[in-house]
């Protein structure tokens, strides 16, 4: 959590350093045209996988498969275009990246392992509270029911 909140407070000042490196190397109004253009472009990329995702997904479905792997590939290309929408070059170049066929490949499956992973883990916590039940109850061997066995009388006052 702690390298979350610094990486969140140290970002802006690396992404106006970098800005400020690019501006003395090529200029000020060509890299804030750099900045503008990437940002247009990570708009059109997230429009375009949006639909392109839910197309696949739709096309999934009609095979009666589960669209799992395209909504990831979809999640990495909306996330490549969102981190072009922000401006700045460091953004830019991740963003680039996530674009990339073999680097979203390549997330996705540490993505799929990772929550294979996870499953695995639960259910083998899960298999430890299982209690074996009584065929045809739910009751637990070796419990009884809190049952309290009784007789009442009504009385009217």
């Amino acid at each position: 959590m702690r390298a979350f909140l610094l990486l969140f407070l140290l970002f802006p000042v690396l992404e106006l350093y970098v800005f400020f490196k690019v501006s003395t190397a090529i200029g000020f109004f060509p890299a804030l045209l750099l900045i503008i253009a990437g940002s247009m472009l990570g708009v059109l990329v997230v429009r375009v996988a949006g639909l392109a995702t839910a197309l696949s997904a739709r096309e999934s479905l009609n095979r009666g498969e589960l669209p799992a792997e395209q909504m990831l590939h979809g999640l990495m290309m909306a996330l490549g275009g969102g981190l072009l929408v922000l401006p700045g070059f460091i953004s830019d170049v991740a963003g680039l990246l996530l674009l990339l066929p073999p680097v979203r490949s390549l997330l996705v499956n540490r993505l799929r392992k990772r929550a294979q992973e996870q499953a695995i883990r639960q259910r083998a916590f899960a298999d430890e509270f299982d209690v074996p039940t009584r065929p045809g109850s739910h009751t637990p061997l070796g419990r009884e029911p809190n049952v309290i066995e009784g007789e009442f009388e009504h009385r009217d006052k």
